[in-house]
């Protein structure tokens, strides 16, 4: 799976002399919390809530509600916006891309064509509905078996066997850290509500074996 793959299209862009006020009416119309800030077709800088909020005075200040309009109106986002937002290019893997955003601890990355133009935004929403639901099997019907074993016996082999044998579709399945050194727990989501009987059989070859909560 690359950037392309996930990352939301047809992104909501303005220019950098868009005043404070305008750009904070902007986000609350589209709903969205982050808007990149493109002059003539190039990038040059991204304004997030977080730095729009951070500039408008609290409701402590003792400006009045016309002098913070007017502060608000004529400030324009090129003076508090971020001048180096983090990029990725929209063919890079999204294991590159999460690594990318983890490092440079940010919330999102511009998606940036060999071109310069910019393609797309994704966001944490993005990793998380788009990547890791998926993978995890959230929302999905059926039901979600997690098996454990401190040997080196064939797990993912067996586990294959019995929910074929049970005529059950496997959705997602996924190894997580064990607790035991040396140890393997593999979650396998299949398509049905009853595992009795996929429980009983992983049990007769010594797994430990319980359904886990979605």
């Amino acid at each position: 799976m690359y950037v392309k793959d996930i990352m939301t299209m047809n992104v909501v862009t303005i220019p950098s002399n868009t005043s404070v006020s305008d750009a904070k009416k902007i986000m609350d119309a589209h709903k969205i919390r982050r808007l990149p800030i493109v002059d003539r077709g190039k990038l040059v800088g991204i304004v997030t809530e977080h730095r729009l909020e951070a500039y408008t005075p609290s409701k402590a200040t003792s400006l009045s509600v016309w002098e913070i309009g007017y502060l608000l109106g004529n400030t324009t986002v090129k003076e508090i916006m971020e001048k180096n937002p983090v990029t990725v290019n929209p063919e890079m893997t999204i294991e590159e891309a999460l690594a990318i955003a983890q490092n440079r601890q940010v919330g999102s990355l511009l998606a940036i064509e060999k071109s310069g133009q910019l393609v797309g935004i994704l966001t944490t929403n993005d990793f998380f509905y788009k990547v890791v639901n998926p993978t995890l099997g959230i929302g999905m019907p059926g039901t979600r078996v997690e098996v454990m074993s401190k040997t080196d016996k064939p797990i993912l082999e067996d586990i294959c066997k019995a929910t074929s044998k049970k005529g059950m579709k496997i959705l997602t399945l996924h190894m997580i850290s064990s607790t035991e050194i040396g140890g393997k727990d593999i979650v396998v989501h299949v398509d049905t509500e009853n595992v009795d009987k996929l429980i009983e059989e992983l049990q007769d070859k010594d797994y430990e074996v319980h359904v886990r909560k979605r």
